[in-house]
């Protein structure tokens, strides 16, 4: 556990220094203190939203007291006369005085990448006690957000089933397809996953503006030769990247790609967005690729169009690279899931008219799964406390 060790008001009140029993010293400005403060009169007890706008704070704010009471950093806010408490915990969670040293394309520290060399029996779990035992779906949940792909295996195999599974977390979104879409070959086929043609692994959908955050794949039927399942970490095939070509990395993160789809007379989807997206400050928080829904890309200035299509062709072979991929084949009653704004997914070829395929896909919202993992884990936590 960690504690606060010492206190000391800095800058002539601007801003405090705060040392913590592990050894961490921090600093914080009064300002944003008194804007984040936790008391009921500043946050709605009941949701924790803010109940102030900043304009209601004095601009010229600073702490006139500072100590340590019962382990928690107590502050008086002039001119306000204004007492507030701060824990520890909530101190050392929301340090935000650190050197920014992270390379372009960090990811966040619950993520980790992987290769082939993944065991996709780590990543699955059983339908019928995920959907009975929070505990259980939280392990499968957390799994989710670590390698942003998981299986679940022994669900109904009933058309809509799939729903079943979004429901243990979170919504569906509805689009163009449906609330649901089937994913068997069709004989005029709108899009190219409605064949029998192997797929290159691929961002579902990047077309759209925002791109669906998860996918889940449902089997119903697959007793056709091939129609493998496939799935690469989006993540580590751009790091890959980025350590072989800086700057490849750097066009392809700098430089809009553009998406579209026109799969019947009344849907036409197009995006411009970066194939490799980065936050500001570099963190690396989306992939997009999909060959089959590319646009001619016209944002790349002449002299850096050569170098981009270089690095465009690298992440390409990166991704098909077979150390790259897990392949597995789904019985009916199976289903795996993927964060769409990292992992690619694709399949195998399989003879359409030999044997049957046939699987159910949706879009459920990453946040609708945060959210209840958050919950689970405090709520885990507390009961064990």
């Amino acid at each position: 556990m960690v504690d606060l060790q010492s206190v000391e008001i800095v800058e002539d009140g601007k801003a405090v220094r705060v040392q913590l029993t592990d050894g961490q010293v921090t600093r914080f400005h009064a300002l944003w203190l008194r804007d984040n403060a936790l008391d009921s009169a500043t946050r709605s007890p009941e949701n924790g939203q803010r109940l102030i706008a900043l304009r209601d704070i004095p601009p010229e704010t600073s702490i006139a007291l500072a100590e340590i009471v019962d382990g928690m950093l107590r502050l008086q806010f002039q001119p306000e006369s204004k007492t507030v408490s701060f824990p520890s915990a909530w101190l050392r969670d929301n340090a935000y005085d650190r050197e920014a040293s992270q390379a372009r394309g960090w990811t966040h520290a619950g993520i980790e990448t992987w290769d082939g060399e993944i065991d996709v029996a780590d990543v699955t779990a059983g339908f019928p006690v995920v959907a009975s035992e929070c505990a259980v779906l939280c392990d499968w949940l957390c799994q989710i957000r670590r390698f942003g792909f998981a299986k679940l295996v022994g669900g109904p195999v009933e058309s809509g089933a799939l729903l079943k599974v979004a429901e243990l977390f979170g919504f569906v979104r509805e689009t163009n397809y449906g609330k649901w879409f089937e994913v068997r070959s069709e004989v005029n086929p709108t899009n190219l996953a409605y064949t029998g043609l192997g797929l290159q692994a691929h961002t579902d959908n990047p077309y759209r503006d925002p791109t669906p955050t998860m996918q889940i794949l449902y089997c119903l039927e697959n007793s056709a030769e091939g129609g493998e399942n496939q799935v690469v970490d989006g993540f580590r095939a751009a790091h890959r990247l980025r350590d072989e070509d800086p700057h490849g990395f750097d066009l392809l993160s700098r430089y809009c790609a553009r998406f579209e789809y026109q799969g019947s007379g009344d849907v036409h989807l197009s995006t411009r967005k970066p194939m490799i997206d980065l936050a500001p400050d570099g963190e690396l928080i989306q992939v997009r690729f999909n060959n089959r829904s590319a646009a001619p890309i016209i944002d790349v200035p002449y002299d850096d169009m050569q170098a981009y299509y270089q690095a465009y062709r690298r992440l390409g072979e990166i991704i098909d690279d077979p150390a790259m991929a897990v392949s597995f084949k789904l019985t009916p009653g199976d289903c795996f899931i993927v964060d769409n704004t990292r992992v690619l997914h694709g399949r195998s070829g399989f003879a359409a008219s030999g044997g049957s395929r046939w699987l159910q896909g949706c879009y459920p919202d990453k946040d609708g799964l945060l959210s209840t993992l958050a919950v689970l884990e405090t709520r885990l936590m507390e009961n064990a406390a």
